[in-house]
This record gives C-alpha cells, sequence and structure tokens, in this order.
C-alpha cells in the first residue's frame, strides 16, 4: 500500500495482552461513532472483530464488513484493511496497530495507510485536501485511542 499515512500512539496501563485483548474483544465498548467518518451512512452500529473481519452490526442486524483482518498477531501486532461504505468500490486503506511494553504500560499505535487515496469529490473527503483530511483522521485516532485507553 503506497500514499500517506496517520500515525498516532498512545500509553495505556495495562499488558500489551490486555491492551490486545481490550482493542480487539472489546471494540464494540470503546468505538466512537464519529460524524466524519462514518463507516455507514446509516445509525452507527456495534463494531467486532469475528471470523477475520471486522464488522459492524446495525440495529436492523445488517452485517457491514469494514475490513478484513490481515494479521492477527496477539499480543503484539494487528492489521485489517478498512473502508467505509461511501468509499469507490475498489477501494480500502489499512489499519497497523502495534501493542508494546514499556515499563508496565504498552504503547498502542496506530498506523493508518492509504486514507489519502480517496478521490477528490468523494463524500468521504467532505472537502479537505489530503493535510486536513489526514489530520482530521489522525484526530478521529487520537480520540479512539484515548476511549481504548479508559478502557483497558
Amino acid at each position: 500500500m503506497t500514499g500517506s499515512k496517520v500515525f498516532v500512539a498512545l500509553r495505556v496501563k495495562a499488558t500489551p495482552e490486555r491492551a490486545f485483548e481490550a482493542f480487539t474483544d472489546e471494540i464494540g465498548q470503546w468505538w466512537r461513532p464519529s460524524g466524519l467518518f462514518q463507516t455507514t451512512p446509516r445509525a452507527p452500529g456495534l463494531l467486532a472483530f469475528r471470523d477475520g473481519w471486522l464488522i459492524e452490526t446495525l440495529a436492523t442486524g445488517k452485517v457491514f464488513q469494514i475490513g478484513q483482518v490481515r494479521a492477527w498477531e496477539p499480543p503484539a501486532r494487528l492489521i485489517f484493511s478498512y473502508r467505509q461504505a461511501n468509499f469507490p468500490p475498489d477501494l480500502e486503506t489499512e489499519v497497523e496497530v502495534r501493542f508494546e511494553a514499556v515499563g508496565e504500560e504498552t504503547r498502542v499505535s496506530v498506523e493508518h495507510r492509504g486514507f489519502d487515496r480517496v478521490p477528490d469529490g468523494s463524500v468521504s473527503r467532505h472537502g479537505f485536501p489530503d493535510a486536513a483530511l489526514l489530520a482530521r483522521l489522525a484526530d478521529f485516532w487520537r480520540d479512539h485511542l484515548a476511549s481504548l485507553r479508559e478502557l483497558a
């Protein structure tokens, strides 16, 4: 995957095992809907990693596949593809999450690659040029990791 990337990291007061478990098994508890980066245009559903996919189950019971897991290496690393329903059909981005012990804490880092490939004019860009779009994507991940930190 080529193109620009967003990198965000923070420490959580947990072991890498616990941080990985919270990120994957409890994503439905800490993931917060975002009006800017909605996975679907419908009311937010519940996220979960299931059968090699990151999915969102909507209130109607309909399931949207956000992305496929590409690497599942507990407690060190997770990689999955990521797409929003309003992306062009052949476009997906990639998210890599790393969990590294730092003393008694764990540094959780997220690298989100390929979001700058969303075409100009796509509703997913909200009219932002690359730099502004990627800055907002970094804010999105920073908020999510802060939410994870509260749970882990």
